[in-house]
């Protein structure tokens, strides 16, 4: 029963536990349907060979028991018509049949119990593979999110790096706004100091300019009788 050592993993497995430690559950989970998909097939192919192998030696031994019981029988009637040698014989074929039905037995204990064996193991695997088409789709999508995820986060991150980078121009903006309102009020005050006389002597000096224009344009036009 080589089968069922080969197998005997998938029988104490969970299937639930292998997806867990799957680093791509999302490829795992395909090849893990691939992969149970042709165990099963295997499978099939070799539990019903045992099986056909338990209901063979279930024949053997029923056929055993009624050949048994038939020459116990046989024996029955040769004592009751008196005839001892011939129940001897019967008896003795009857104890060889029911050494063999011994053996027979035994037999087909043990192709029971593979049957039962390969009937779990099929069982689990059909199983498995409804578990895993169930899910497969929910797995994948979760997936799916959580790789959607990981790049919004990333570009959260890259965000972030870029307000670090707006600060720092903020502050060196401050910087230079401080620099150039000390520059205006250095200049404001290496600036010569204001002489409130000159600036009214001006004042003046234009009013007597225009006056003196104003007078000579008087002349002009009294000369010209304008």
């Amino acid at each position: 029963m080589g089968i069922l050592s080969r197998f005997s993993d998938i029988i104490s497995s969970n299937i639930n536990a292998l997806l867990d430690k799957a680093e791509d559950p999302a490829k795992m989970i395909d090849q893990y349907l691939r992969n149970l998909t042709n165990d099963l097939a295997e499978v099939k192919k070799e539990t019903a060979n045992v099986m056909a192998e338990e209901s063979r030696t279930k024949r053997l031994v029923d056929e055993n028991a009624k050949e048994v019981a038939k020459y116990g029988e046989l024996a029955k009637r040769a004592v009751l018509e008196g005839n001892d040698d011939d129940a001897r014989v019967f008896l003795s074929k009857k104890q060889g049949l029911e050494e063999i039905g011994a053996g027979l037995e035994t037999a087909y204990a043990a192709a029971h119990e593979n049957a039962i064996k390969m009937r779990q193991l099929h069982d689990k695997l059909v199983s498995d593979i409804n578990t895993l088409n169930s899910r497969r789709d929910a797995i994948k999508a979760k997936v799916a999110v959580a790789k959607t995820q990981e790049r919004v986060n990333k570009i959260g991150s890259s965000t972030d790096k870029l307000q670090n980078t707006m600060g720092a121009f903020d502050r060196m903006e401050q910087r230079v706004d401080k620099m150039l309102d000390s520059a205006n009020a250095m200049a404001e005050l290496n600036s010569a100091p204001k002489d409130d006389a000159s600036a009214l002597e001006e004042k003046y000096r234009a009013g007597t300019a225009n006056a003196s224009v104003e007078d000579e344009l008087a002349a002009l036009k009294e000369k010209l009788g304008k």
